[in-house]
């Protein structure tokens, strides 16, 4: 979809570099046809490069996609300019009356901590039950997958011994997923997180059909009816060098971070790491985008929640 976008986002510049269809206002105003309305709640510190990453993911089918980024009220974050933010973000407060085709829930680096500890963590349960009377079809990225589990179904998240970090391999296994339609039988996924999921806990839970796992990684997608609500454990929204980026940073500031499994050739940190996933998400949004979204979403936003 030409994704639509406001003129000054940095996203922008990028997006055209890699010939991503960007549609202005202006061109979208004369195709007669409603435009997806999908929103994102990055709760990403580098908002720039999240934005970016999900708006080539968003922008890659046929029809418009009006893109409205949301960030959180109760915690004002530090690590992007406030301009940035009051140029292009809008707070839920000034959205909770409208209605959305789809939404995306980031990941965010705060997994660590109990949720009930986590600052906005009360103001993300006000959005994600909102979400069940707003939202036709709503995604949930990693660490957002593992609150959202916790919050509808009250599936704890586990510390792990050591952080899943890396690229893993992961396979099919329900047969032929709507969501996974054109998926490889075997597909590699990015993963960095210091929590998981017992998919045990998910099995148990009959509203909840599972996809896709790994080996290593364990749960990778899970659904519930009509794809209402979607779960992603891993982040198959990187860029090549996302995970390079996040062990130099973590390597320089003396951590002790162990190379990403799978990930630079040959284990060696000086050779360029190799991107074979980028097929699979593409895939993902655009099977989302498509089945759960465009085909099943009413014409009328404002009847999108009624069953």
């Amino acid at each position: 979809m030409p994704i639509r976008i406001p003129s000054d986002l940095p996203a922008r510049k990028a997006l055209e570099g890699e010939n991503i269809f960007i549609m202005t206002h202006e061109r979208a105003f004369t195709q007669d046809i409603r435009p997806l309305e999908i929103a994102l709640l990055n709760l990403m510190p580098t908002k720039v490069t999240t934005e970016t990453q999900f708006s080539r993911l968003l922008g890659n089918t046929p029809l418009q996609v009006n893109l409205t980024l949301v960030q959180t009220e109760s915690y004002k974050q530090t690590h992007t300019s406030e301009d940035h933010m009051l140029s292009f973000y809008t707070t839920f407060s000034q959205i909770k009356d409208r209605h959305f085709d789809g939404l995306v829930i980031t990941g965010a680096p705060v997994e660590q901590l109990e949720y009930e500890e986590i600052e906005y963590w009360k103001e993300l349960c006000e959005i994600m039950d909102w979400s069940q009377t707003h939202v036709h079809s709503t995604m949930h990225i990693c660490w957002a997958a593992q609150a959202a589990l916790y919050h509808y179904y009250g599936i704890p998240k586990i510390k792990l011994e050591e952080k899943l970090f890396g690229l893993f391999k992961h396979k099919i296994v329900y047969k032929n997923p709507i969501l996974l339609r054109g998926f490889d039988d075997e597909f590699y996924v990015p993963h960095s997180r210091h929590t998981t999921i017992d998919i045990n806990e998910v099995k148990a839970h009959k509203m909840i059909k599972i996809l896709a796992s790994s080996k290593e990684a364990g749960l990778y997608a899970a659904i519930t009816k009509n794809g209402k609500q979607i779960f992603i454990t891993g982040h198959s929204e990187y860029d090549k060098d996302t995970l390079k980026n996040e062990y130099l940073r973590d390597k320089n500031l003396g951590l002790d971070i162990k190379l990403p499994k799978n990930y630079f050739p040959n284990d060696d940190d000086k050779e360029e790491p190799i991107m074979n996933w980028r097929a699979h998400a593409n895939l993902l949004f655009a099977n989302w985008l498509n089945y759960f979204v465009y085909q099943t979403t009413p014409y009328e936003l404002d009847k999108v929640g009624e069953k």
